[in-house]
């Protein structure tokens, strides 16, 4: 019932950019539905390490970093279009791992919160 898609993964050389989205989709987005999308996140995982919080943002624009990207990330959202977007500049070989989209939504007034995840985008920084 819901999909977070996410675009804008590649490779970039040292000091470049990217900027990734994720869309959220799905029947409950219809025009009469009661969802609500509470936060939505970006994590990332390198290669053997574990998954973390990259950012992440409140439905009232609230945002919070990791202190490995504060500077020079930047979450915001789209509340409209249910995107969710990361502006990574100044990247760093580190900065390399699949990064995933989270979102917390509640599909209708009388659910819960409910977590869920895209399939990730790979970011590889290297020269």
């Amino acid at each position: 019932q819901v999909q977070l898609v996410e675009s804008g993964g590649g490779l970039v050389q040292p000091g470049g950019s990217l900027r990734l989205s994720c869309v959220a989709s799905g029947s409950i987005f219809s025009i009469n539905s009661m969802f609500s999308i509470n936060t939505m996140a970006w994590y990332r995982q390198a290669l053997g390490k574990e998954r973390e919080l990259v950012a992440g943002i409140t439905s009232d624009g609230s945002a919070r970093y990791a202190d490995s990207v504060k500077g020079r990330f930047t979450i915001s959202r789209d509340n409209a279009k249910n995107t969710v977007y990361l502006q990574m500049n100044t990247l760093k070989p580190d900065d390399t791992a699949v990064y995933c989209c989270n979102a917390v939504i509640r599909r209708r007034s009388d659910l819960g919160l409910e977590n869920y995840w895209g399939q990730g985008t790979q970011v590889t920084v290297s020269s």
